[in-house]
């Protein structure tokens, strides 16, 4: 963002446009002359990145991209067919439908060639919509697509600073039932299970549920925007003083919801009590559905409920699920329903790759295997087969072992086999 001139935009010849400009927040960058006494002294410069923006380093990035091919390996397995969007798209298609929701998040820039806005994507769900609508719209439905990628955000959150990080997600397009949602449920934590991350919890919203009630009511515009802003600030008085406007027996039925957040059975008991009607119970249809068939096929999976709760879910259309482990920094993933920009019922799911790998208990230890300079290249292949990672010496030294742990290698070829360096004196 260019502070003072009200734009989001990248574009090659910003430098030489805001200097002609003189837009007041703009500084064009000087130019540096480098020489071999300055160049040490500005490696910590070189090395220093926007907020929100890291390098991932060994063994980080490997470990990474294999838990991310884990995932996807688990989501194959259900039948969830891999596609691969690109980073960038004209702007009007990838803030269409559900993409919208992103759009203060988005990185805009000029293409040079088009001279066309584009986005850089902030979320990879509207782009996977876009290709189920346009390239794979003739497909049988429904219709399960997975993807993995980095995404880009203009700002981070306090629960997840960062602005650039991996998402893996799956998306079932062309369902609308409530068996979609659950099978979405059971896929993540079954998934995220068989990396070794326990004590999980699902919290499922329904934000649709106000909305619905508020039709049913048949509040006026400006009631419920005073409703939304008490009830998103959970605030029981401001609740309470609504009263005069929207009603004692409808203030009731809100003041009741806020207080129904928690364990799914308790929440469900005190939605049950309120036997509501009209469309606010077609809209609880779907999540009591849902929570019936978590039940029976996880019992073990503790589920929490909170029935107002509707920032971060504009754009969806029924049930939304976030996944949580206890200790855990920031969510694994979020989720739910939404309707495509050609009006196709969908749900879906998205896993931030950072908080995944924060939750994995145990790293896999890697093991490297040195290999002296005169080792016949045959030799190393075998190792490679057998699954050891060879590093080999390009030159011959005076001590192999040392030459060895320099490397970070774990192991040294000699007698014909591998020997553990930390039994080495």
């Amino acid at each position: 963002m260019i502070k003072g001139c009200g734009i989001n935009v990248i574009s090659p010849f910003l430098v030489y446009f805001f200097s002609v400009l003189k837009c007041p927040d703009y500084t064009a960058p000087k130019a540096q002359v480098m020489n071999e006494t300055n160049d040490n002294s500005n490696k910590a410069d070189k090395a220093l990145l926007p907020a929100g923006m890291s390098d991932v380093l060994p063994p980080e990035a490997a470990f990474e991209a294999t838990i991310s091919e884990q995932l996807m390996t688990q989501f194959g397995a259900f039948g969830f067919d891999r596609v691969k969007p690109p980073l960038l798209e004209f702007e009007q298609n990838l803030l269409r439908g559900p993409g919208l929701a992103m759009s203060e998040q988005t990185f805009r820039l000029m293409d040079p060639v088009s001279q066309r806005m584009m986005g850089l994507r902030a979320d990879m769900t509207p782009q996977v919509s876009r290709i189920a609508s346009t390239r794979l719209t003739n497909a049988p439905r429904p219709l399960r697509l997975s993807y993995a990628g980095q995404i880009l955000r203009i700002k981070g959150t306090q629960l997840r600073a960062e602005r650039q990080f991996g998402q893996v997600g799956v998306e079932l397009i062309g369902a609308n039932t409530p068996l979609a949602d659950t099978e979405i449920i059971l896929l993540a934590t079954g998934a995220l299970t068989a990396l070794g991350i326990m004590n999980m919890s699902v919290d499922l919203c329904l934000p649709t549920l106000v909305p619905a009630l508020c039709d049913d009511m048949d509040l006026s515009g400006e009631d419920r925007i005073a409703l939304r802003d008490a009830l998103d600030r959970k605030d029981a008085a401001d609740l309470a003083s609504l009263a005069d406007t929207i009603g004692q027996d409808n203030v009731t039925i809100f003041a009741k919801l806020l207080a129904a957040t928690g364990p799914a059975e308790d929440a469900l008991a005190s939605l049950d009590s309120l036997n509501l009607e009209g469309s606010a119970k077609i809209e609880c249809g779907a999540l009591l559905s849902i929570v019936s068939a978590i039940s029976e096929q996880a019992p073990e999976l503790p589920l929490t409920l909170d029935l107002i709760e509707n920032r971060g879910w504009e754009y969806h259309t029924g049930v939304t699920f976030t996944f949580f482990t206890r200790g855990g920094r920031g969510e694994l993933g979020t989720g739910g329903r939404y309707i495509t920009s050609e009006q196709e019922h969908a749900t879906g799911l998205t896993l931030f790759m950072d908080t995944v790998l924060r939750a994995i208990p145990k790293r896999p230890t890697v093991t490297r295997l040195f290999m002296p300079a005169n080792t016949p290249k045959d030799t190393s292949r075998k190792l490679r087969d057998v699954g050891w990672v060879t590093v080999h010496g390009l030159e011959e030294t005076s001590d192999d072992k040392a030459e060895a742990r320099r490397l970070n290698c774990t192991h040294i070829y000699e007698h014909g086999g591998a020997s553990p360096l930390a039994h080495m004196k």
